[in-house]
């Protein structure tokens, strides 16, 4: 049976996130109806990660096995027949066989927005965290700058995790700012538990003056939950982009 990567942009205001539950629908099992209506039999797709309710994707990578072929630039067209307006398919892409989303991807990059002044803006509340006031970009980017690299990051992870160690490689962390727009982007190897949200909570308080650079670098020496900043709330978070090698996985013609 041919595998398929399919690449897709949702907005996860709607969603209680990737995986499918029981308390509310799923962009997983929105995507496997799509998927078995197209090839008019039950498929379930793979996703790269587990976004949580509320958390945006704008190139979320999920695998599946389809019972035959269709043309590559036509699948996105013919799944997104069957796909609500806060979900849509970008590109598909024919991979090698033993090709699973979740285990070969080689790393992800987010963004949070935070959108600031002293009024927030309605437009931008589902995707930016309100943060009343300015807080200081050279200090964020201070902090952000301490993230990069391999670290213990369990003072960025949530309780409720599954993994076996809380080490992680960071390649970039990088903050920037345009008019009201403040976005924290970060790259990595793999992530904990609500890092990602965790770590901007914590960059966020080095820009609010609530922690020091020399704080940051003690919570990787002495890592602690409670000495790092919030938990920022989902809709300030999308999933820009998942790395993979494609010259290895892509299906040559």
């Amino acid at each position: 049976m041919p595998t398929i990567a399919i690449i897709s942009e949702y907005d996860g205001t709607d969603f209680v996130g990737y995986q499918i539950q029981d308390n509310g629908r799923s962009v997983q099992q929105t995507l496997n109806e799509a998927v078995s209506a197209v090839y008019k039999t039950k498929l379930n797709v793979t996703g790269c990660s587990r976004t949580d309710a509320g958390v945006h994707a704008r190139g979320h990578v999920s695998s599946v096995e389809v019972p035959f072929y269709i043309p590559e630039e036509r699948i996105p067209l013919a799944l997104n027949c069957f796909l609500p307006d806060d979900c849509c398919v970008k590109k598909a892409i024919y991979v090698n066989d033993g090709f699973n989303a979740r285990f070969e991807s080689l790393g992800k990059r987010y963004i949070y927005r935070l959108q600031t002044g002293s009024c927030r803006s309605p437009l931008l509340n589902r995707y930016a965290h309100y943060v009343k006031g300015e807080p200081d970009i050279m200090l964020m980017k201070e902090a952000a700058s301490i993230m990069v690299g391999e670290h213990d990051f369990a003072a960025f992870c949530a309780a409720g995790g599954s993994q076996k160690t809380t080490v992680r490689k960071m390649f970039a962390v990088n903050v920037r700012k345009d008019s009201s727009l403040i976005e924290i982007e970060v790259q990595g190897e793999a992530f904990l538990y609500n890092m990602v949200r965790i770590m901007s909570g914590t960059i966020l308080y080095a820009g609010m003056g609530k922690l020091s650079a020399d704080d940051i670098r003690e919570l990787f020496a002495n890592p602690d939950r409670k000495n790092a900043g919030k938990t920022l709330p989902p809709e300030g978070l999308t999933l820009e982009e998942v790395y993979y090698d494609w010259s290895k996985w892509r299906k040559a013609d």
